[in-house]
């Protein structure tokens, strides 16, 4: 029991004490830790500042280069400038004694030109002393005064000019009879050679055989709506007359009449005749034409033996083939002058090439002159510019006629083998160039109008239709149309008899099943 109490209290007395030493003991520890810390604390300042320090003395000499290195671009910016400035100072130094040395010249030679003009005058008062003396001498020896003198001039001229005049009078009477028969009787035969009774008919109407009399009433159609469709599609007027198994297809273009003609044809075949097959045929027939017209083009440059012509113009010929002028086929004659020139060119050695390239283009402007305005020569000159051909040949176009200078023989060339084309008797007449140009004046005046889509003269011009576009021209609005269009014709136009005006405003609607 003892040995129990004293462990206890032993243990009281020795718990405090151990208490006491620990404190103690960690306490120590903690100094120590502190004074480790302050100690780092302090190196970790001392780096920093010899850190800081460094960087600011780096940081200085940073400064100072940049300086010196900018010190030293600007004195030499500054030396570049001043030498520059000593250049421009040596030569406007330079400009001055020029200017110095012209301006020495100068007084020069106003000094020399003073003393020539006071020489002149001097020569002058000189002159008219002399003047005056040979006047009083010649009064002297005349016994007239000077106004005398020129009355008694003035007198013998009015005579001598008088007599000329009345002998030149009479020489003009005299040649200008001369001329007159001449040329009456170049116009007697003239006329008596472009004489041709039946050559509008030939040139202006196309006939279209049937299989039998029965196909003129579906071409006709119930109440004629297959004939009506087809006129207007093409522009064309369709004759059905007695005549045995056929219709004539009238009108002033040939190209729409072709089509009419090949639309007919080919609806003949199929024997599907209403206005939607029409319609489709005479697309078809278009196209058919478009291929024809490129390929009478082709042929033509292939039949001359000239190539490298742009697409476009070989179209352009192909065209010509539908056109005449003077009742003459422009084709052909494009053709015959280029085998004209090339024969030229070669007796007189020039380029063969280039004289038909010219020939065959020379009258290219006729394929667009009734869609355009201006003269076919203007037209042609500026349809070659546009597709890059030679000066050689723009000239050669521009010259056929005499509108422009020529100024190659190449020119000068085709202006004679135009010529040579042109007047072989009976070559072109004047009839069928009036009718054509009368018609294609009726469907401009009616094309003038706002709302007009197209218009076809047909009936040899006794009768126009005018296709008006329905949603800008209303049914009110037609009978007015229809009397300006009259109104114009009368007062622009010169005809025979009258002429229809005959104005259509149709309406569709296309909807489709699916």
């Amino acid at each position: 029991m003892q040995i129990v109490i004293a462990i206890a209290a032993t243990l009281i007395v020795s718990a405090p004490l151990a208490w006491i030493l620990s404190a103690t003991y960690q306490k120590k520890v903690a100094r120590e830790k502190i004074g480790s810390a302050e100690s780092k604390a302090r190196e970790i300042i001392d780096e920093a500042l010899k850190t800081a320090e460094a960087k600011k003395r780096e940081s200085l000499l940073e400064v100072k280069e940049e300086s010196i290195r900018a010190k030293n671009d600007l004195d030499k910016e500054i030396k570049e400038r001043r030498a520059e400035a000593q250049r421009f100072e040596r030569r406007v130094q330079q400009k001055e004694e020029n200017v110095d040395k012209k301006a020495d010249a100068i007084e020069k030679k106003e000094a020399n030109l003073a003393a020539r003009e006071a020489e002149i005058n001097k020569v002058k008062q000189e002159v008219e002393k002399l003047n005056e003396q040979r006047l009083h001498e010649l009064e002297r020896i005349s016994g007239l005064t000077s106004e005398q003198a020129k009355e008694y001039l003035l007198r013998i001229v009015e005579d001598e000019v008088k007599h000329e005049t009345a002998v030149m009078i009479k020489e003009m009477e005299n040649r200008a009879k001369e001329e007159a028969d001449k040329k009456a009787k170049e116009y007697i035969v003239t006329a008596i050679q472009k004489c041709a009774a039946d050559h509008v008919s030939e040139t202006t109407i196309s006939v279209v055989q049937l299989p039998n009399d029965e196909m003129k009433g579906r071409i006709i159609g119930r109440e004629g709506r297959n004939i009506r469709t087809l006129e207007t599609m093409t522009g064309v007027d369709l004759i059905i007359d007695d005549t045995p198994e056929a219709v004539v297809l009238s009108g002033f273009d040939p190209i729409r009449r072709e089509v009419a003609r090949i639309a007919l044809e080919k609806l003949i075949v199929d024997g599907r005749i209403h206005p939607a097959r029409i319609e489709e045929m005479v697309e078809k027939a278009q196209k058919e034409v478009e291929n024809q017209i490129k390929e009478e083009g082709e042929a033509a440059t292939l039949e001359v033996g000239v190539h490298g012509i742009h697409p476009e113009l070989v179209r352009l010929l192909g065209k010509m083939k539908f056109r005449t002028s003077y009742g003459q086929n422009v084709l052909k004659h494009s053709i015959e002058v280029a085998q004209l020139s090339g024969l030229l060119a070669a007796e007189l050695g020039l380029d063969v090439r280039v004289a038909k390239r010219a020939g065959l283009l020379h009258d290219i402007g006729k394929a667009v002159d009734h869609d355009m305005e201006g003269s076919h020569i203007q037209l042609g000159a500026d349809l070659c510019r546009k597709y890059k051909e030679s000066p050689i040949v723009i000239n050669a176009v521009e010259a056929h006629h005499g509108d422009v200078e020529p100024t190659s023989l190449i020119a000068v060339i085709v202006q004679a083998a135009d010529a040579i084309s042109a007047a072989r008797p009976g070559a072109r007449r004047e009839t069928l160039e009036t009718y054509t140009t009368r018609l294609k004046q009726l469907e401009d005046i009616a094309n003038e109008f706002k709302g007009v889509e197209k218009s076809f003269a047909i009936q040899a011009g006794r009768e126009i239709r005018v296709m008006v576009v329905p949603e800008q021209v209303s049914d009110t609005d037609m009978v007015i149309m229809a009397r300006d269009i009259s109104k114009k014709i009368e007062s622009e136009m010169e005809y025979p008899g009258q002429v229809k005006v005959n104005v259509i405003r149709e309406s569709r609607v296309v909807d489709y099943a699916k």
